[in-house]
């Protein structure tokens, strides 16, 4: 028996995630925003625009990309547009304030920033000082009510249509590149940068299939904030699986009832005040679930009553734990 001298592989990257459900599920419900239902083929385009648009606007190898905005489709979409035009996402926590805002963006070295027009007061104030970012560009939301402009900027949907959707050429060399940076909440002082690697990134999102049982048919509510550990991985597992991110800019009890019950949602993540939250509210009544339905809770250890009364609607609860580092 002979073998070939050398061994065909690919080196893990979320990446590969979206290219193959992309290829085998393209018409398959990706993405859902409020009236926005995009089908993989679509993400996979969008994330090519963006990922192009970062190249032309001078991204480098290792360079590192700013996303301050809540759970909205442009900060899923830089899970993997980022990465794949060779940056390290810098998801940082909108509810910080403006001054420790200002220290990731410091910190970080982040050269260019992409910022959700309501949050944008929180660089503005400061904009002057932050002499390496290269290019601020602002998220416009047509889901909520125009935000009166505080910075100067290109808007995000015009940055897209003025690239090409043509798939980019990988710029990864190892597994072990950096694919985000995430900050921990500085307990003990300054918030400290957490690399992420593609490798760790793709082990754990399938690690996090594993767990909570995700499938091709899995609808994925965001509850839990996306840029908390990268969403502890669920950006990139959910599209592994080809399922349905639903997104949520705020959370609001009631809003996430209507969704789990609208979109027949299958999985979401909550701490326990959360649950609380929903289990207190008088919409928890008309609740009825169209289909099996998973909470992963974390933060703080869940009650018994609280584990009870999730059950008693139907639900599996699954308690985990983890932490930025």
């Amino acid at each position: 028996m002979t073998f070939p001298a050398e061994v065909w592989r690919s080196l893990l990257t979320p990446q590969s995630f979206l290219d193959r459900s992309a290829a085998v599920f393209p018409e398959r419900t990706a993405v859902v925003y409020g009236t926005i239902r995009r089908p993989y083929r679509e993400l996979a385009t969008r994330v090519n625009r963006l990922a192009n648009a970062l190249r032309t606007a001078g991204l480098q190898k290792g360079d590192r990309v700013a996303f301050l905005c809540p759970n909205t489709p442009p900060l899923l979409e830089a899970h993997f547009a980022v990465p794949l035009a060779g940056g390290a996402l810098v998801a940082i926590n909108t509810r910080l304030s403006a001054d420790e805002i200002h220290y990731i963006l410091r910190h970080s070295g982040a050269r260019l920033l992409f910022v959700d027009a309501e949050l944008a007061h929180l660089v503005a104030g400061r904009r002057e000082e932050l002499d390496q970012l290269e290019l601020v560009c602002i998220i416009n939301d047509d889901q909520i009510e125009p935000v009166a402009p505080v910075l100067e900027g290109p808007d995000y949907e015009a940055f897209l249509a003025d690239s090409s959707p043509a798939p980019l050429t990988s710029l990864l060399v190892t597994e072990e590149d950096i694919i985000s940076i995430n900050y921990t909440s500085g307990t003990t002082g300054q918030p400290k940068g957490v690399m992420y690697t593609h490798r760790g990134a793709y082990l754990n999102a399938l690690g996090e299939c594993l767990e909570v049982g995700f499938t091709s048919d899995s609808v994925y509510l965001w509850t839990l904030s996306m840029f908390h550990c990268n969403g502890w991985c669920f950006p990139w597992g959910v599209v592994a699986m080809g399922g349905s991110q639903v997104c949520l800019r705020r959370l609001e009890p009631e809003a996430v009832i209507r969704l789990v019950r609208d979109e027949r949602v299958s999985h979401f993540c909550a701490a326990p005040t959360v649950l609380i939250m929903m289990l207190n509210h008088p919409a928890i009544g008309d609740l009825q679930l169209r289909r099996p339905l998973t909470v992963v809770t974390a933060a703080a250890p869940p009650s018994p009553t609280v584990i009870q009364a999730v059950e008693e609607l139907g639900a599996r609860i699954i308690h985990v734990y983890g932490l930025t580092e």
